[in-house]
């Protein structure tokens, strides 16, 4: 969730300091750009004042006399060019100049100087020139007119290089850049710790749902801060937990309580059978009827127990090797296969695992006292063991009847059997004994096939984790 919502609240903050860094830029530009057009508007003024008495242009004999108020016009402008490099002259309507530096420069007949000549003729100062960026227009002009009697006479022009100004710019752009990288630098590390925050106790939430969820149901949500609506979650979480395991707990108990409060009456009831029968002939198949489903029903109050003390009971996890304890119940299982004229092999190397040596091998009498009760005479048991990645298996496969795959869906359920195998001994429970012992582990049992090309006999595989339990 985390690697969701990170970009989002990035992607947020970018696009708001983004939003606030270019009209910031923009209006930085625009300030640098209106400094300089007022300081040359101030020097146009000051060039129009000079200019307003010189603005007869002087022709014939009057070429010879010197105008004073001209010389100083010219020595103005031209160290004026000196000093800052910027070109400035004084034009008649006519384009002629009454004054300039440098002497050569004049009005062009197009471009961006005779648009704003021409717009000074009509008594309006060049005040608002188009934007200068630092990657276009290297020339800015500012044109003035110069008025007597009402009338424009003559216009001052200037035309300055931009390179400092945009200089300027791109280094107020630079400020503002590292600005923005430092606020979306201090952004990122707000949204780690926002979302960490915030995410922090649906982590311990999910850690902790996986694990009642795996059958440790004595874990719970642990105080991690947070929002408080996800704290209350928390708690919420907790009671309900608490719920769930106390109800749980008492089903337990009152199958554990009612398997063993049934087994004094039951065993009460089978002694006066065994009494009964004394009375009657020998061979009666009534009461052999009866003492048999006595028998049967005392069996499965055995196993309701074994059940319930098994889904109830904590796994004493140790480091074991798998190999020597399936070798260990192949031999104690060999003269009953061999009683039924069943071939009980095995091939157990060795390997190690995290498991309960005690349920492991509770798991492992089971599944082979099943596949030895349901393989026909003749036929044989394999055992193999195996390790690999981070499992440890052992299979155990038969040659019997196996199953279809409908009865494969529900094979470990409680109480189910299939119905071809209802004469044969059991109650349906073993192998969800099996299966309880080693949930409690962090092991599990799968079954298939024994041949799928002919399915034929079942493969039940048991395995178990390689890997030392995570630390609480």
């Amino acid at each position: 969730m985390r690697t969701r919502l990170l970009p989002l609240l990035i992607v947020l903050m970018a696009a708001v300091l983004l939003a606030l860094g270019v009209p910031l830029a923009v209006s930085v530009a625009q300030a640098q750009q209106q400094k300089v057009v007022v300081d040359r508007i101030d020097d146009t003024a000051r060039f129009a004042a000079l200019a307003q008495f010189v603005t007869d242009r002087p022709t014939g004999s009057r070429l010879t006399v010197p105008d004073e108020r001209l010389e100083t016009l010219s020595r103005e402008l031209a160290s004026y060019y000196e000093v800052y490099g910027i070109r400035a002259g004084v034009f008649y309507r006519s384009g002629a100049p009454m004054a300039n530096a440098p002497a050569d420069w004049s009005l062009p007949a197009a471009g961006e100087v005779r648009e704003a000549f021409g717009e000074a003729l009509l008594s309006r100062r060049s005040h608002d020139p188009q934007q200068v960026w630092p990657w276009q227009r290297d020339r800015l002009v500012v044109a003035s007119p110069v008025i007597r009697d009402g009338d424009v006479v003559a216009v001052v022009v200037t035309d300055s290089p931009t390179g400092q100004m945009r200089s300027r710019i791109l280094q107020g752009w630079l400020v503002i850049g590292a600005g923005e990288i430092a606020a979306m630098l201090l952004s990122v590390g707000a949204a780690l710790r926002l979302t960490g925050w915030v995410l922090r106790p649906v982590r311990v939430l999910d850690a902790t749902t996986h694990d009642i969820a795996t059958g440790r149901l004595k874990s719970r949500v642990a105080p991690s801060g947070g929002p408080p609506e996800l704290r209350r979650l928390a708690r919420s979480f907790n009671e309900m937990a608490d719920h769930v395991e106390d109800v749980l707990e008492q089903q337990r108990a009152f199958v554990a309580d009612a398997s063993h409060q049934l087994r004094n009456p039951l065993a009460a009831l089978l002694l006066r059978i065994e009494l009964l029968a004394l009375e009657l002939p020998e061979g009666n198949e009534e009461i052999a009827s009866v003492r048999t489903e006595g028998k049967r029903l005392a069996q499965v109050l055995d196993d309701l127990l074994g059940l319930a003390l098994a889904e109830h009971a904590e796994a004493d996890l140790r480091l074991i090797d798998v190999g020597e304890l399936a070798a260990e119940r192949v031999a104690a299982w060999a003269p009953a296969a061999e009683a039924e004229g069943v071939r009980l092999v095995g091939d157990c190397p060795a390997t190690t695992a995290w498991a309960d040596p005690v349920a492991l091998s509770s798991a492992l009498d089971a599944v082979i006292d099943n596949a030895v009760k349901f393989t026909p005479r003749g036929e044989c048991v394999e055992v193999r063991v195996s390790g690999s990645g981070g499992t440890s298996t052992v299979v155990v496969s038969d040659h019997g009847p196996g199953l279809t795959d409908e009865e494969l869906a529900r094979v470990g359920d409680r109480f189910w059997r299939s119905g071809r195998h209802q004469n044969i001994k059991g109650s349906g429970l073993g192998l969800s004994i099996s299966r309880a012992l080693l949930a409690a582990g962090g092991g599990s049992i799968s079954y298939d096939h024994h041949r799928d090309e002919e399915p034929r006999g079942l493969r039940v595989t048991v395995r178990v984790p390689r890997s030392g339990p995570e630390p609480a």
